[in-house]
C-alpha cells in the first residue's frame, strides 16, 4: 500500500466532517442545504458539537477525550493510582501504561490522539462556519471564544502527552489538500503548539463574559484566565501565572466550598468552586455522561461476590497515597473509598447510604470516590445505563487556582500570599498552618499540597513531569520509568504509517 495516497485516519478524516457521529449537524452540509451564512442555528449547533466532544470516551473505537484512556494516562500512570481490577484484566493496555511498558501500538495511546484530533476537527468546523454566520458580532465573538478555548485545551493535553504535534488550525478543502499540506502530517515544535494554545485562550479571555453573565457550564472569562494561567505554569512564566490567577481571584466569581467532599457530589456541580467541568445530564442537547467514566472506576465484585457491583474496578488509589495523608486530613475520606477488611463484615457505607460489602466480596482495597455517582434514584439524577452516568468531571477548580497563585507568588518572592493560600486549603481539610516559610521548603510544601488537594483529578502525572521529579517518584513507586523517554507518550505507530513516515517518533520508542 502506498501510504501517501491515503488520508491520515486519526487526523484528516474527521477534519472533513466525514467521521461517524450521532448528530447530523456535525457533518458538512451537502450542496443545496443551508449554511451558517443562511441559517444561524447551524453555527450554534456546530458550537454545541464542539462542547459535546468533551464527553467522548470510545477508547476502543472512534477515540477518547475523557474516558478510560484519559484516566489511564493521567491517574493510573501516576503514583496516585494502580491499574486495579484483576491481575489479568486489560494487562496488555492499561497494565502497560501503569508499568511504563507501553509501545507506539498501545490502543489507548492511539485513541487519545484520534479522539483529540477528532475534537479539534469539530472545533475547526465550527470556527469556519462562524466566519460567515449571520449572528450579531458580540454573539459571534463569544462563540468563537468558547470554541477556541476548547481547541486550546485539547492542544494543551496533546503537547503534554506527545510533545510537538501537527498544528491543524483549518478544515482542509479535500483529502488531496490534507495530504499535500505538511502541517497536517508533520509535527510542529513544542513552542509552536504552546503559541497556538496561548493565542486561542487569550482570544477566549478577551471575548467571553464573566461567569455570572453566561449560561451555567459554558466557557467564560474566568475559565479562560485560569486555563491560560495553567499553561503559563508549564512554561514557568511566573508573572503571567500570578497576574492571571490574581484576576480570577479578584473577579469575585469563585470561592472554596465549605466542605471539600461536596465538590464531587451532585450538589457540587457548577458550584462556586467550579472553574471548568465537563457537563453531563441535560446540557447542549445531550442527556448522558462521559462514556464509562464511572463504571470503569467503580468497585468491582470479587471473592464471594453476591452483590451488584459498580464497575470494572480500574484506577484504584495506591496504598502509598492513602497512607501518606497527614493525620486528620479530611480529604482522604472524600477521595478514597476504603473497603472494609475488619473481618466484622460491616461493609463500607458511602455518603448516600449505599453499602459496599466487605473485602471478601470486593476485588480491590481502594477505589476512586471522586468518580462515584450515587446509586440511589431518590438522591441524584439517576441513569439506568451505567456506561453513561451523569457525572460531571472536574477539570479545573478554584482550589487549583489558589495553588497556582501560591506557586507563582513563591517564585516571585511573595511568600506571604503563597502561605496564606496554602493555609486556606489546609484549614478546610482540617489541618493546621504550614510550617514552610519560603524558598524551596515552601515550593516543596505547595507541590505536596497539590498532590492531596488534587488527588485522582488527572493532574498528578503532568505535575511531576513539569517539576522534573517524574523519574525519581515513579522509580521509587516501583515503576519501569525511563528518564528522557516516559515523560511523553509515543506517537501512535498507525499515525506514523498513515503519514508516510512524515510524523517522527519520540525519543526512546
Amino acid at each position: 500500500m502506498k501510504t501517501k495516497k491515503y488520508l491520515n485516519a486519526g487526523l484528516v478524516i474527521s477534519f472533513l466532517g466525514l467521521s461517524a457521529c450521532s448528530s447530523d449537524f456535525l457533518n458538512v452540509p451537502v450542496q443545496g442545504k443551508g449554511t451558517a451564512a443562511t441559517d444561524p442555528s447551524l453555527a450554534e449547533n456546530l458550537v454545541t458539537g464542539a462542547y459535546n466532544t468533551l464527553i467522548s470516551g470510545d477508547a476502543f473505537g472512534s477515540g477518547d477525550t475523557h474516558g478510560i484512556a484519559f484516566i489511564s494516562v493521567t491517574n493510573i500512570m501516576s503514583d496516585d493510582a494502580d491499574k486495579g481490577s484483576t491481575a489479568s484484566d486489560q494487562i496488555g493496555i492499561i497494565g502497560e501504561l501503569d508499568n511504563f511498558l507501553h509501545s507506539p501500538t498501545n490502543i489507548f495511546v492511539g485513541s487519545l490522539w484520534s479522539g483529540h484530533y477528532s475534537a479539534i476537527a469539530k472545533c475547526n468546523q465550527a470556527l469556519k462556519a462562524l466566519e460567515t454566520a449571520t449572528v450579531d458580532e458580540a454573539t459571534k465573538k463569544r462563540w468563537i471564544g468558547e470554541v477556541r478555548f476548547l481547541r486550546g485545551y485539547y492542544y494543551f493535553n496533546l503537547v503534554r502527552w506527545y510533545g510537538g504535534v501537527p498544528a491543524v488550525l483549518r478544515v482542509p478543502e479535500s483529502a488531496d489538500d490534507a495530504n499535500k499540506d505538511d502541517k497536517f502530517q508533520t509535527r510542529a515544535s513544542v513552542d509552536e503548539i504552546y503559541n497556538i494554545i496561548i493565542e486561542d485562550l487569550n482570544f477566549a479571555v478577551e471575548n467571553t463574559p464573566l461567569r455570572n453573565a453566561t449560561q451555567k457550564g459554558r466557557i467564560n472569562k474566568g475559565t479562560a484566565q485560569a486555563m491560560l494561567a495553567k499553561v503559563y505554569l508549564y512554561r514557568k512564566d511566573w508573572q503571567k501565572v500570578f497576574d492571571l490567577t490574581s484576576q480570577v481571584v479578584a473577579s469575585g466569581q469563585y470561592n472554596l466550598l465549605d466542605k471539600y467532599e461536596k465538590i464531587w457530589r451532585y450538589e457540587g456541580d457548577n458550584s462556586i468552586e467550579s472553574v471548568f467541568e465537563i457537563q453531563t445530564g441535560v446540557f447542549n442537547n445531550t442527556d448522558y455522561g462521559v462514556r464509562g467514566y464511572c463504571v470503569w472506576q467503580g468497585p468491582r465484585v470479587g471473592g464471594k461476590g453476591g452483590w451488584t457491583d459498580l464497575g470494572f474496578g480500574f484506577c484504584t488509589p495506591t496504598r502509598e497515597l492513602v497512607n501518606s495523608y497527614e493525620p486528620g486530613d479530611t480529604r482522604v475520606n472524600a477521595t478514597v473509598i476504603k473497603i472494609d477488611d475488619s473481618g466484622m463484615h460491616k461493609g463500607t457505607i458511602l455518603y448516600d447510604g449505599y453499602r459496599i460489602p466487605s473485602k471478601d466480596s470486593i476485588e480491590n482495597y481502594f477505589y476512586n470516590y471522586k468518580a462515584y455517582h450515587s446509586e440511589l434514584k431518590t438522591l441524584e439524577p439517576f441513569l439506568g445505563n451505567r456506561d453513561n452516568k451523569q457525572k460531571n468531571v472536574h477539570i479545573l477548580r478554584y482550589g487549583d487556582v489558589l495553588l497556582m497563585q501560591a506557586e507563582a507568588a513563591n517564585e516571585l518572592n511573595n511568600s506571604g500570599l503563597a502561605i496564606a493560600n496554602l493555609n486556606r486549603l489546609r484549614n478546610r481539610a482540617g489541618l493546621g498552618d504550614t510550617s514552610a516559610a519560603g524558598g524551596q521548603p515552601l515550593r516543596d510544601a505547595i507541590w505536596k499540597e497539590r498532590r492531596y488537594e488534587l488527588a485522582m483529578e488527572h493532574d498528578r502525572f503532568f505535575d511531576i513531569v513539569r517539576q522534573g521529579r517524574a523519574a525519581e517518584i515513579m522509580q521509587a513507586a516501583g515503576k519501569n520509568f525511563v528518564k528522557g523517554k516516559h515523560e511523553l507518550l509515543p506517537v501512535p505507530a498507525l499515525q506514523i504509517e498513515l503519514s508516510g513516515g512524515r510524523l517522527t517518533q519520540n525519543p526512546g520508542y
